[in-house]
């Protein structure tokens, strides 16, 4: 007799997404799948996801850790809920980018890189989990396949656009998340990083680094000066490069 293979989508996403009724008949008054992920969300920005736990979300609500697995029946489903919520739905396209794909896909790009930016913890989650399954998340894949729907590209090329687009955020997000960590540390680690790089091309082993390194491309790395308006933004030019690429498959 042949087992029957596990359901790939939790309760508590058919919750999220309407498919379920919400439990009701909680073990404390007022307890929610709502007010749980919210919780789990201020602990993960004041501490980081590390400090996420069943029992300490229950905790901070005042109740045992048995009482939340009426609503979310594992931690990964929590942070599965925990990284739509820290996502939150798209922003809405400014009618400067209604009709035009580029300046719509940079406001998708930038508006996604603004909320995860709130909640670096979440970015290496986005995901983790897969191909994407929650409300926000398949909410912001659809906005940017509108922002395609007037190009000749193919559904599956729309798809493609949208990884590489959110990629890119999710790359340079990679960064700031891993700083956001140990910010003394690696504040100490890029302000010596220029000054490192110039000792080890010293002697012309690496030709076109050392090009780089002389040329100024590791200066704006010193911790002790401020940015400037005249800063390089390697976000806006990452960007910028990856939707010429898309124009350049386009013909334009």
């Amino acid at each position: 007799m042949e087992s029957t293979p596990p359901d790939p989508f939790p309760a508590s996403l058919e919750v999220a997404w309407g498919l379920r009724d919400r439990p009701h008949k909680g073990p404390k008054r007022g307890l929610t799948l709502d007010g749980i992920v919210a919780v789990a969300i201020a602990v993960a920005d004041a501490e980081g996801i590390e400090a996420v736990s069943m029992s300490r979300v229950a905790k901070e609500l005042g109740v045992s850790t048995m009482a939340l697995y009426r609503y979310v029946s594992t931690k990964d489903e929590l942070v599965m809920l925990m990284v739509d919520a820290a996502i939150g739905p798209p922003v809405p396209l400014p009618e400067t980018a209604r009709g035009d794909w580029r300046a719509g896909l940079e406001h998708w790009a930038t508006a996604m890189r603004d909320c995860l930016l709130t909640h670096l913890w979440a970015v290496p989650l986005v995901a983790a989990h897969g191909p994407p399954v929650t409300p926000n998340q398949l909410a912001w894949l659809d906005q940017c396949l509108a922002v395609l729907a007037e190009t000749r590209l193919g559904h599956g090329e729309k798809i493609a656009v949208s990884l590489l687009i959110s990629g890119q955020v999710r790359s340079e997000l990679s960064i700031l998340s891993l700083m956001h960590q140990d910010p003394e540390g690696s504040a100490r680690r890029m302000a010596g990083y220029g000054k490192f790089l110039r000792r080890v091309t010293e002697s012309g082993r690496l030709p076109a680094l050392r090009e780089a390194v002389t040329g100024g491309a590791f200066d704006d790395l010193d911790a002790d000066t401020a940015p400037t308006a005249g800063d390089f933004d390697d976000f806006a030019f990452g960007l910028a490069r990856a939707l010429d690429g898309v124009a350049a498959y386009l013909g334009e």
